[in-house]
């Protein structure tokens, strides 16, 4: 059987796959599979929930079909699993959800596939056969990917790579994360050149540079456009005439009534907050006014438990949870198509985000999406309506790509030199191929070198600063192993504070806080974290060892993406019927505070 033949043949299970799912092939699904059995790269875009994910799988899936059928023609022996499709996902919660997402086609169709991933959730299992290669596909985040590349056998387990899958890539585009991608898939396509390589954007202002960026060898690759845009409900909770309303604060407790009512007004909501701070201070909140039991109501952010998360992603699946507080951990590509409202708290913080977010309601292909703003603050509402003015006319900011990290680079540098080593030349060449390097300068490009042998003329008499040497061959390795265990460990382009580990006495982990909120509690002190009142009983091995604690108050964990530090309060609590719903004094100028807003009387 000829392959063109095979690959024709494949398309009856896919597609009667679709027909049993109640699903039709969309246009756009069609072209995306006929470009890439043809061997083309490019960029989708189409809104959240139009099916984007099967249009960029479909086309290795029916490749790995007419493989199947060619091989059962010539009666070969039981395969054996060989890494054909990398899959390229920005964040954990998404990367769990595509991984079943992509099993559930392959056993849908009858391919044999085994869909691994390799985050940081995965199990010491997933993680082994991610770095053997012993998997047909791999859901991956960059940093994963970079983590693979510091081994010199990943060459040899990509060298059957057919196709590349970077999801959401107008999330990564405009950060250094994007940056490391670009040097990773300058690698890839240094390995395998006839490597094809698709990005999938929902919301973006400037499709043709994300396309150059992601595609600098191909200037002209395709830019596939999927459905129209989704009709866009927005609605915005404002306060009553009349009402006081604060100018500055980010907590926004006083439209708590005006949320609760609309969270009671639908099956299943989502409610979003922009930092995991604002979303603990919230799900406190509606737990202190919730009238249903609290099983319905759930908190979901990146420094909880992977457990304890994907029991709330479940949760949302089967339809349990009446409400989930969260932040961006769910504001990408999961699909939960129970969600029957979306509500924003705080700012919108653009356009392309208020879009993304309102597509995790009713995310359903020719479904219109839906958004409730919430503000927090009398700017707000003004930025609010002109998101409203925006969306209307359909302008969307675009997301500008960095050029010349070269700290990125000098990190990309050492994980090669870590992965079997590099020849500056021909890395130089590569380097320069990509869209954030092409106008490296042969200084920059030496500066960086210096800096990794010798942390630079500045570092040059430190040991611990050289960290690449040149062997005779003119390779630049690493042979000392405190930098490769180093370099292992900090790869990555996402800064933090360092996490200590927060776990039951005895039992299991509730997820990880700061090390600077953690150091400043002493035993016995309360806080809240993953939605529960939690009792310090002591901080041992960059772990915090709690218990349970009922009533009475507690501190909230700061994180470095909060915006603005509460002062230390005292822990008794008095009714009080200027502030709601308590007011204690502060340590510093024993004003009465609102505990809520952080705002001293005095100031208000």
């Amino acid at each position: 059987m000829s392959r063109s033949h095979a690959v024709t043949t494949a398309h009856a299970p896919l597609r009667s796959w679709f027909r049993a799912q109640g699903w039709q092939v969309a246009p756009f699904q069609r072209e995306v599979w006929q470009r890439f059995l043809a061997g083309e790269s490019g960029l989708l875009h189409t809104p959240t929930g139009s099916g984007k994910t099967l249009a960029a799988a479909g086309g290795p899936l029916l490749e790995g079909l007419a493989d199947q059928a060619a091989g059962a023609a010539v009666g070969s022996k039981r395969r054996t699993p060989v890494l054909r499709l990398l899959w390229v996902t920005p964040l954990k919660a998404l990367a769990s959800d595509t991984q079943r997402a992509l099993q559930t086609a392959c056993a849908g169709i009858g391919l044999p596939w085994q869909v691994g991933l390799r985050t940081g959730d995965a199990s010491a299992r997933d993680k082994r056969l991610a770095r053997t290669g012993r998997l047909d596909a791999l859901v991956i985040t960059p940093e994963s990917l970079a983590l693979l590349l510091s081994h010199a056998d990943t060459a040899e387990h990509f060298a059957q790579l057919q196709a590349v899958v970077v999801d959401e890539w107008h999330e990564l585009l405009g950060s250094k994360r994007g940056v490391l991608l670009q040097l990773a898939l300058a690698r890839l396509r240094q390995w395998r050149p006839e490597l094809r390589i698709w990005g999938l954007s929902a919301t973006l202002g400037n499709l043709a540079q994300a396309r150059d960026v992601l595609l600098p060898h191909l200037p002209q690759a395709a830019l596939v456009g999927g459905v129209p845009p989704k009709p866009l409900q927005l609605t915005t909770l404002l306060p009553q005439q009349h009402e006081r309303f604060p100018w500055a604060g980010h907590i926004g407790l006083a439209q708590l009534p005006r949320v609760l009512q609309r969270l009671m007004a639908a099956p299943t909501s989502l409610l979003f907050a922009n930092t995991r701070a604002h979303a603990e201070l919230w799900h406190r909140a509606l737990a202190s006014v919730w009238p249903e039991g609290l099983a319905t109501l759930a908190l979901h952010h990146g420094s909880i438990d992977p457990a304890l998360r994907q029991q709330v992603e479940q949760g949302l699946r089967e339809g349990r949870l009446r409400c989930v507080v969260a932040t961006s951990s769910l504001d990408l590509g999961v699909d939960f198509p129970a969600v029957d409202q979306v509500l924003q708290l705080g700012s919108p913080k653009g356009v392309a985000r208020l879009l993304q977010r309102a597509g995790r309601a009713r995310h359903r292909p020719g479904t219109p999406s839906a958004i409730t703003g919430v503000p927090v603050q009398a700017l707000e509402i003004l930025e609010y309506a002109a998101a409203r003015q925006a969306v209307e006319a359909g302008e969307i900011e675009p997301r500008e790509p960095p050029r010349l990290c070269l700290d990125v680079l000098a990190q990309h540098c050492v994980t090669l030199a870590l992965g079997g080593g590099f020849e500056a030349e021909a890395l130089y060449r590569e380097v320069r191929g990509t869209h954030a390097y092409a106008e490296l300068t042969r200084a920059d490009w030496q500066a960086v070198l210096d800096f990794i042998a010798q942390g630079g003329k500045a570092l040059a008499n430190y040991p611990d600063y050289h960290r690449v040497t040149r062997d005779v061959d003119g390779k630049w390795v690493v042979r000392d192993k405190r930098v490769a265990l180093r370099q292992r460990l900090s790869i990555g382009t996402i800064g933090g504070e360092g996490m200590v580990s927060v776990r039951w006495l005895r039992g299991g982990s509730l997820g990880a806080i700061e090390e600077g909120f953690a150091s400043r509690l002493r035993p016995g002190e309360r806080f809240h974290f993953a939605g529960r009142l939690l009792q310090l009983v002591r901080l041992e091995d960059m772990t915090a060892y709690v218990r349970k604690a009922t009533g009475g108050e507690g501190s909230v964990p700061q994180w470095s993406g909060c915006s603005r530090r509460r002062p230390r309060l005292r822990r008794n609590c008095r009714p009080c019927s200027h502030c709601w719903p308590c007011s204690v004094r502060c340590r510093r100028c024993r004003n009465p505070v609102n505990w809520w807003s952080s705002i001293c009387r005095c100031a208000a």
